[in-house]
């Protein structure tokens, strides 16, 4: 096959970018996947049960199966929220990650492994390419293509390039590092601890999620200058996983926000990191890559039928329409208990209420916003207001 019959050349193969080359793929669509080999995105790893089923994600892939969330805040309170029929799956991204370009691989993608360079037009604007450096040769290789898609993570060079505000999206430093899992009554290897706590995190929050037989401990901060790894270390202490043998350190950006604009208008979109779709507050972003990655292939799908490169704006359109509500209320919650120490105490009470609970986990699983259970909201914004206002103390 020669480099101009591609129909879709996507740089990233991420969870956004594998998924959207076997949409494509499944599409009978010519699509080429350039990925970095050898790099591990810092992520805690979490993918909830509808994920698991809607991209049919074998066991195997599942390396924890947690049943308990633990919060825990600035003077140590813990709340134990119970996993009510089912469970959150984690997995190791070193192999999350491979396992999906493979998939997309046999479903009949091409792959390349190199870093992306630049995009090329000819002068009139009807032919576009790809240029990045192959790995084993270091020579610079050209794609030629119909359409792009930018799924490079955050900071992605491909939407600084391309797309308005790719420069400015806004993003937290993660970090964190990965042990062996220790053996004693701290650490339970079905349970993710996450810690507010403005001594691990000024603004975000510190964790301790389990891998099977090794841990992701870290934290998140937008914050410059916080120092990521003392922070790091101070959650290992407390925990009790001060001497657990580091495995690797990984650190990245994650962004706050989706962008306003995901196209460039001719031919190009974003998906994934590179269109900024982490969830606020959680900092959930594998299960909305891959929702992403679906919609990118859609849009560009789409956009070939027709000829009309307004279609590329589907993929944003149809993501915001089915997640906006929920990013809308993640960013209304952090804004509101993530300033302070007390507003985080005040946080973890109010997760001891059993509503908050069962909507919470209910939402979190499938992925919407619980709407049959209104006298629950109803108590809930009740008990929200009083605990923002102080009236009700953060240790009832």
């Amino acid at each position: 096959m020669n480099s101009d019959d591609y129909d879709v050349v996507i740089v990233g193969g991420g969870p956004s970018g594998a998924t959207a080359a076997i949409e494509l793929a499944k599409l009978r669509r010519k699509v080429a996947i350039i990925d970095k080999d050898g790099r591990i995105k810092p992520c805690g790893g979490a993918v909830p049960p509808r994920l698991i089923n809607d991209f049919e994600i074998p066991d195997s892939q599942i390396v924890a199966k947690v049943t308990t969330a633990r919060m825990i805040s600035p003077t140590a309170r813990k709340v134990d929220i119970p996993i009510e029929n089912g469970y959150v799956g984690m997995v190791e991204r070193e192999n999350f990650d491979e396992f999906l370009r493979s998939r997309a691989k046999r479903a009949g993608a091409h792959r390349f492994t190199g870093t992306f360079l630049r995009i090329i037009r000819n002068s009139k604007g009807k032919s576009v390419s790809v240029v990045f450096k192959d790995k084993k040769t270091l020579k610079e290789i050209t794609l030629k293509t119909k359409l792009i898609i930018g799924a490079d993570g955050a900071r992605s060079k491909v939407a600084r390039a391309e797309v308005p505000g790719g420069k400015t999206i806004p993003y937290v430093i993660a970090y964190h590092e990965i042990i062996e899992a220790p053996k004693n009554n701290y650490y339970d290897p079905d349970r993710c601890d996450v810690i507010y706590d403005g001594n691990i995190s000024p603004d975000f929050y510190g964790w301790i999620f389990p891998h099977g037989k090794s841990a992701s401990v870290g934290m998140g901060t937008k914050v410059n200058g916080f120092d990521l790894k003392t922070a790091t270390a101070k959650i290992r202490l407390n925990s009790g996983l001060d001497k657990c043998k580091t495995i690797r350190k990984e650190g990245a950006p994650i962004p706050l926000k989706p962008l306003e604009i995901w196209d460039n208008g001719m031919d190009l979109v974003l998906a994934g990191d590179a269109a900024g779709v982490v969830a606020p507050s959680s900092g959930e972003g594998i299960y909305y890559a891959m929702i992403g990655g679906q919609e990118a292939a859609f849009a560009t799908h789409t956009c070939l039928l027709s000829g009309n490169p307004k279609d590329l704006q589907l993929a944003r359109k149809r993501f915001m329409s089915e997640h906006k509500t929920v990013f809308r209320v993640l960013e209304a919650m952090q804004n509101a208990y993530y300033k302070s120490d007390d507003r985080r105490e005040r946080f973890v009470s109010l997760c001891k209420d059993i509503d908050v609970q069962r909507l919470t986990f209910e939402s979190y699983m499938h992925k919407k916003l619980v709407t049959k259970k209104p006298l629950a909201h109803l108590k809930i914004m009740v008990k929200n207001i009083l605990h923002l206002s102080g009236l009700v103390k953060a240790t009832t």
